[in-house]
């Protein structure tokens, strides 16, 4: 993702801390196009990131710019794939790293975790009782708090989620992107990304309608879009197969909700055992899938049953 260095929090002269993140595939799925009406449907592969998932992106810039800033301790909460790729980062840069993951968060994630060396530390709750655990941390410590939108980078490095696909794309966006929603700042750094190529002239047109998939036993975007409200209300008792969804009270929900708005998008909350992909009415539409794959397929298919996703 450094290839993009001069829209990104990097001075001259400055090396990033980076293990090759960014640069993921868009994938072409022009069956599963054709069987819901679409006329073109990429998927954005960000499995193929370091650490398995588009969070390598924002923590590389945030734990960048806290090495350079000389920081030596680092701390984060997480639902959990943050949580990995911060041991990950933290370790490729020498810094130490505090992890706060809830207790249910698959093991598999732990395992991770602490074989990049992570201190986890396993909170009973959810990831907003991690995050009070995390400040409490950094408070105590003087560690720096990474947490989602509680420091600028994070951000920056999901921006290159935006850049990559107009890039990608030929300087044009879709029409539409569905994006499996927890924290959201890959959504955010998406709608940042448009408005700064728009700003430079590198991309011309309206920008891609937005759309937010929820689990449906943790869906506060969901809720909050539908309501028409400005933020969005905690979610009680949250629960989701999808660990990295189970956010019940989002820091950044009014920029999501701002973005989803002003997009012309839209929020759906989708359940655990939803049935299979069926043939829908055909619709002519461009769209781009991005992390979180099968919350992904339904959010898309839920969005174009209510006719949002024709152009």
């Amino acid at each position: 993702m450094w290839r993009y260095k001069e829209w990104l929090p990097l001075a001259e002269r400055e090396a990033p801390v980076t293990l090759g993140e960014g640069g993921t595939p868009l994938v072409a799925v022009p069956r599963v196009a054709a069987i819901h009406g679409f006329r073109d449907l990429w998927v954005k592969e960000e499995g193929a990131n370091p650490t398995g998932s588009f969070k390598a992106r924002g923590l590389a810039a945030a734990v960048t710019r806290a090495a350079l800033a000389g920081a030596q301790r680092l701390v984060v909460p997480t639902a959990g794939n943050a949580g990995v790729a911060l041991a990950a980062y933290a370790a490729r840069a020498g810094l130490a790293a505090r992890v706060y993951a809830p207790a249910s968060t698959p093991r598999t994630i732990l395992a991770q975790i602490r074989s990049f060396g992570g201190d986890l530390v396993l909170v009973d709750g959810h990831i907003g009782d991690c995050g009070k655990a995390a400040r409490a941390h950094a408070a105590e410590t003087g560690a720096v708090d990474v947490s989602t939108l509680r420091e600028p980078y994070r951000i920056e490095g999901k921006k290159t989620l935006g850049l990559e696909l107009a890039e990608q794309l030929g300087w044009t966006l879709p029409d539409a992107i569905v994006y499996p929603t927890g924290g959201g700042t890959g959504l955010i750094g998406m709608w940042k990304a448009f408005a700064e190529l728009t700003a430079a002239g590198w991309i011309q047109g309206q920008h891609p309608r937005l759309y937010s998939v929820q689990a449906a036993g943790c869906a506060p975007v969901v809720q909050g879009f539908e309501a028409g409200t400005d933020a969005c209300a905690p979610w009680p008792d949250p629960h989701t197969i999808a660990a990295g969804l189970r956010v019940p009270a989002p820091l950044g929900d009014r920029l999501m909700l701002r973005a989803l708005r002003n997009s012309g998008g839209g929020a759906v909350a989708v359940t655990t055992r939803c049935s299979p992909l069926r043939p829908t009415t055909s619709k002519r539409s461009r769209a781009s899938m991005l992390p979180r794959g099968r919350g992904g397929a339904r959010g898309s298919r839920g969005a174009q049953g209510a006719g949002n996703t024709a152009p």
